[in-house]
């Protein structure tokens, strides 16, 4: 799992769409109470950690708009703009007796362009600076819990419907410049009958039905996470926090005033969340696959484009 960990705060940069609108989201989601477990390297079968057990609150919020924006002969968008993300999760752990963090608190500020290079490839990137931290107590704050991020992404649009696309993101979170892959995917089918895969901000995968133009039913499955920067034993550390969940998402869509209210209700199926050394040997560590199992989950969520 620390490929999905690694893969997950690489994406984390590609948080802007298409740059045609301003747009907000504020989202809440809970994840139920389930038991903690360690899964060692190899075949070895899975160990309960004591009477480790724990829940999840997580609320999350974000803002972009363009600040300049020009359409060329293919309708496509030359654009720069701003984005403001952030996320709190409230972690109600019981029963650990070594210590964990009860509170993430995560803010993400950035500039992106977008520029079409012909009629097949366009060119998007980022860069920005962010704040990851295990306390919402802004005074507690300090250089070590920042992190700066960029990214340029090459996309190539294959259909109307489907673009895919790779590049290089930057990152500190080792305390020092770090290159990964970075990956965009998005297809969408037509009609009232849809598939949708978004690898942009995590990973977004559902199949749904517009019943009419405000009532739509998806069954989805979603990948996403936090992170804060703390010292522990003199040690300079990551504890990450990451959900994979799925059930079925329920939209309902106010098209002439922009805003969309959507739900979901289901499973988290994996929850990992636990310490990593902050650096390229702990990222790549094989035994710190520390997990809550499944459990249930709900959400709510809304959007209001201008």
């Amino acid at each position: 799992m620390k490929l999905i960990l690694l893969f997950s705060a690489t994406l984390v940069t590609l948080f802007y769409q298409e740059g045609k609108a301003q747009e907000i989201t504020f989202k809440t989601e809970h994840i139920g109470n389930s038991g903690y477990y360690y899964l060692p390297p190899g075949e070895k079968p899975r160990e309960k950690i004591g009477d480790g057990k724990g829940s999840a609150t997580i609320y999350q919020g974000a803002f972009s708009m363009p600040l300049s924006i020009k359409m060329n002969d293919n309708n496509r968008p030359i654009a720069w703009g701003i984005g403001l993300g952030g996320a709190y999760v409230s972690l109600k752990n019981q029963n650990f007796s070594d210590y964990m963090v009860s509170e993430i608190m995560n803010v993400q500020l950035g500039i992106y362009h977008l520029r079409p290079l012909n009629d097949r490839w366009s060119m998007k990137a980022s860069v920005g600076m962010g704040v990851f931290t295990r306390s919402a107590d802004l005074s507690k704050i300090s250089f070590n819990n920042m992190l700066a991020s960029g990214s340029v992404v090459f996309v190539r649009h294959l259909k109307s419907n489907l673009d895919i696309g790779g590049g290089l993101a930057i990152n500190s979170s080792l305390g020092y410049p770090m290159v990964f892959p970075a990956v965009y995917l998005k297809w969408k089918t037509n009609g009232k009958f849809d598939v949708n895969i978004e690898l942009v901000d995590g990973l977004d995968v559902s199949a749904g039905y517009d019943f009419n133009d405000m009532f739509k039913l998806s069954y989805a499955m979603e990948m996403n996470g936090q992170a804060a920067l703390l010292n522990k034993d003199g040690k300079d550390v990551i504890f990450s926090h990451q959900y994979i969940v799925t059930g079925f998402r329920p939209e309902i869509k106010f098209g002439d005033i922009g805003l969309s209210l959507t739900g979901m209700a289901g499973f988290n199926l994996y929850r990992p969340a636990s310490y990593s050394d902050r650096t390229l040997k702990g990222v790549f560590a094989a035994d710190n696959d520390y997990y809550f199992t499944a459990s249930a989950y709900a959400s709510l969520g809304l959007k209001m484009k201008f």
